[in-house]
């Protein structure tokens, strides 16, 4: 019949467009199935990786509560020119412990901090501005204590040197409430002598005014006096460079044990370990007398310098000096008796003369324009 083959080519058309459409529904159905499942897993990631504002907050308090976690801090400090190069020079040369160059950065996060707290309309703007003090507080934390850990290669004892560090102990004291410090003290008109003859500028430091110098010192080292005595001395030892230079194993014996750690005799001879253990910063000043063995080269260098008329006002200029124990009416005071190990170092530095005079030339200051700072090869 003629109906027939064409029954069958309708059906077999119809067969045709079903499977097709199947294959369309199948598809559709693979693609609704697939976003769904991805729609869940991503909004399962999003329900781990993004916590309430309030869980972020509680974790990171938890974190600063932490303190135990922290590894031992010490930081050192004090005016310009005391010492504070060759104090962690020594302390660099123990295996334990690693300060480095100077920061820089850590003082002044520390000065802005100050300013912010110092400034009612700028605090009242923070607190304004939904601040806490303690967010601040945590945030100059986790700043210094990451600066310090990677700056100190993760040292058993993470240090700072940074001179003016000091200026903010009773802060640092709380914020990290472990820590201890070192406050070098030097004789005033050393440290004058030393900035004026050497060049050294510093804030508000002039090369050629004494009695500018003079109060300058005093107002500062006045305040890290200040701040040493309040966080107390199981905290903050004051250093006299003078007896750490005449008496280097007394002195040193009496940090290592503040600071809870064993003896080593590498102390004593840091400049075994210049350019090895111990780097030197390109920039510092006192780079190229810390090269030498410990020795009295730099205790007397400001005998007669001081004008007669300023030292007939030395106790109204800089009366810190006087209430620090040092002989205000002599030009030429004594500061104590040296030990053997610095007679027998200056014997050698006498011995060896060129030597070491070409050695302070790889080690001079160089300006910081200089392209060449980055060379490590020395």
């Amino acid at each position: 019949m003629i109906w027939l083959p064409v029954r069958h080519r309708v059906v077999f058309n119809m067969y045709q467009r079903l499977m097709r459409n199947s294959c369309l529904i199948m598809i559709l159905l693979i693609m609704i199935i697939f976003s769904f499942s991805s729609f869940l897993s991503k909004s399962r990631f999003f329900s781990r990786s993004c916590p309430t504002k309030s869980k972020d907050i509680e974790e990171s308090r938890q974190k600063d509560d932490n303190m135990s976690s922290y590894k031992p801090m010490l930081f050192i400090g004090g005016m310009p020119r005391s010492g504070t190069t060759l104090m962690r020079a020594i302390l660099d040369s123990h295996p334990l412990i690693r300060c480095g160059e100077e920061t820089r950065v850590i003082p002044r996060i520390l000065s802005m901090r100050a300013a912010w707290k110092k400034s009612p309309i700028e605090w009242n703007r923070l607190m304004a501005g939904g601040m806490t003090e303690g967010i601040l507080d945590s945030a100059v934390r986790a700043f210094v204590y990451e600066i310090l850990l990677r700056h100190s290669q993760s040292a058993d004892i993470l240090c700072d040197k940074d001179p003016f560090v000091l200026k903010y102990a009773t802060y640092v004291a709380s914020i990290f409430p472990t820590s201890k410090f070192l406050l070098l003290i030097r004789d005033a008109r050393a440290v004058i002598h030393s900035v004026m003859t050497r060049k050294v500028t510093i804030t508000g430091f002039s090369l050629t005014d004494y009695r500018q110098n003079l109060r300058l010192w005093n107002k500062g080292i006045e305040t890290m006096f200040q701040q040493c005595q309040q966080i107390g001395t199981n905290r903050c030892v004051m250093v006299y460079y003078e007896q750490l230079v005449l008496q280097p194993k007394k002195t040193i014996e009496n940090i290592l044990k503040f600071l809870n750690v064993s003896w080593v005799d590498s102390v004593l001879h840091h400049e075994e370990l210049i350019g090895k253990k111990i780097s030197l910063s390109k920039t510092e000043h006192s780079s190229d007398q810390v090269i030498k063995p410990i020795n009295l080269e730099a205790l007397t260098k400001w005998f007669d310098h001081i004008p007669a008329d300023v030292r007939r006002e030395l106790d109204t200029l800089a009366p810190m000096l006087k209430k620090l124990g040092y002989d205000t009416q002599s030009n030429t005071p004594s500061y104590g008796t040296a030990d053997p190990l610095v007679i027998e170092n200056m014997n050698k530095l006498k011995e060896n003369a060129e030597f070491w005079k070409n050695k302070e030339k790889v080690y001079s200051r160089q300006s910081p324009h200089n392209n060449n700072l980055f060379d490590k090869s020395i």
